[in-house]
């Protein structure tokens, strides 16, 4: 079982629920239709990873997310997560109405930062991710169509979840494809407190 890390212990998550179409601009940028209810996929244990890949043989895009662990029904600790996206495959897939699997959930697609509690606002958080030095993604709670909380109700209804599972709650707009040799940095913000941040080098 692949591992994250809480306040130094690791963490096995049973999995990780996604949420896609969660910002307005990002949905705009892709020329995708505004969800009457959360977009909601899965990816696997084994798509967590603590390093960027790059794949020679397929466009991937990164896509920067506020993440949260989810313990005893509620939102526990909150992390940066990068979903990273197939972007043709899952074009080709959209357009078959097929299933995202393909494009979302392949190993390694599930990069995270440590994670943290947290206990105050959860509409002051926000995400910043940056590249090379250049900020390239911000977003937070304030302009996510559906909230963190309403999120975690919606999965709720329908799914267990255990104790490590993790929600990534959708991003921004400002995805774009990865580079080998590319210099990530993921933030989590609180207001102006920096609560998490890690560094990945594209490899």
């Amino acid at each position: 079982m692949k591992s994250i890390t809480q306040k130094g212990v690791q963490i096995n998550p049973s999995k990780i629920v996604c949420i896609g179409r969660n910002y307005v601009e990002h949905i705009k940028e892709l020329n995708n239709e505004i969800p009457s209810e959360p977009v909601i996929f899965m990816k696997p244990n084994s798509a967590i990873s603590d390093q960027i890949i790059f794949d020679d043989n397929d466009t991937v895009h990164y896509e920067g997310e506020i993440s949260f662990v989810v313990n005893k029904g509620k939102l526990a600790a909150v992390g940066f997560g990068l979903d990273l996206t197939k972007r043709e495959i899952q074009s080709q897939l959209k357009v078959k109405g097929l299933p995202w699997e393909r494009a979302k959930a392949f190993d390694g697609s599930a990069v995270f930062s440590d994670f943290v509690g947290f206990e105050g606002n959860i509409e002051n958080l926000r995400m910043e991710l940056y590249i090379n030095d250049q900020l390239r993604q911000i977003g937070g709670c304030d302009l996510m169509l559906y909230k963190p909380d309403e999120i975690l109700a919606e999965i709720c209804r329908f799914m267990t979840l255990e104790k490590g599972d993790i929600i990534m709650t959708g991003t921004p707009k400002g995805v774009a494809a990865i580079n080998r040799g590319d210099i990530f940095a993921g933030k989590i913000f609180s207001k102006n407190k920096l609560l998490v941040e890690s560094t990945w080098i594209v490899e």
